[in-house]
């Protein structure tokens, strides 16, 4: 597998995690949640706002940028841009809206198209999971598409409730296969990584496994 990521030498270490979906379904939610533990309930239209976090483990200084795109298809340049930059991906989804869920299948072709490897990090989020009573997106056939078709991470998130957004984070920074040393299971915001890999989700069963080279 490629990676963009940037090693500037022995002690730092630059990742960079990119938001993708439709308008509205909350990328800019789950990213507030997690980086200042709030959240907005207006809809805010966004274009491209990268944040930067640093976190230090070991003598070694880890830069994770964390990239939250448009929703809209006028920015395929942009977008383009964003996916031949990034390490690993957030392809965000909500639950009331079958719609959005669409986008993010033609999402994925995009970046398996611009990274050319089919064993790029992807994470697949179902947010507003605060919104059951609306649901229209089954979690059972999304878990068997990602999943098992695609070989790639699901997990289902409320930015609104703060659940399982942290959990989001942790899978995208172990699916980009940070360095060993580097715990991707990040416990809190706003700290340094923690030592207990413990907490990190036991690898799926998947018949077509991506090696890392």
């Amino acid at each position: 597998m490629t990676t963009n990521m940037e090693v500037k030498d022995k002690s730092q270490l630059r990742l960079r995690l990119v938001f993708l979906g439709a308008a509205g379904v909350g990328k800019t939610a789950l990213i507030q949640r997690f980086l200042a533990d709030t959240f907005e309930p207006k809809h805010r239209r966004t274009v491209e706002e990268l944040h930067s976090k640093e976190y230090e483990v070991g003598g070694l200084k880890v830069t994770v940028e964390i990239m939250d795109t448009s929703g809209s298809y006028s920015f395929p340049a942009m977008r383009k841009l964003s996916i031949q930059n990034s390490d690993a991906f957030a392809l965000v989804y909500a639950i009331n809206d079958p719609e959005s869920l669409e986008a993010v299948k033609s999402l994925r072709d995009e970046i398996l198209e611009v990274k050319a490897d089919k064993c790029t990090p992807i994470v697949v989020v179902g947010n507003k999971a605060d919104r059951e009573t609306e649901r229209q997106v089954a979690s059972e056939d999304v878990v068997s598409t990602v999943e098992l078709d695609w070989n790639s991470s699901f997990l289902e998130a409320s930015a609104k409730e703060n659940d399982n957004v942290v959990e989001v984070f942790r899978e995208l920074l172990q699916q980009a296969h940070l360095p060993s040393q580097v715990s991707p299971a990040l416990r809190r915001r706003r700290e340094t990584f923690p030592k207990d890999v413990g907490l990190l989700r036991p690898p799926m069963n998947k018949t077509n496994s991506c090696t890392v080279s």
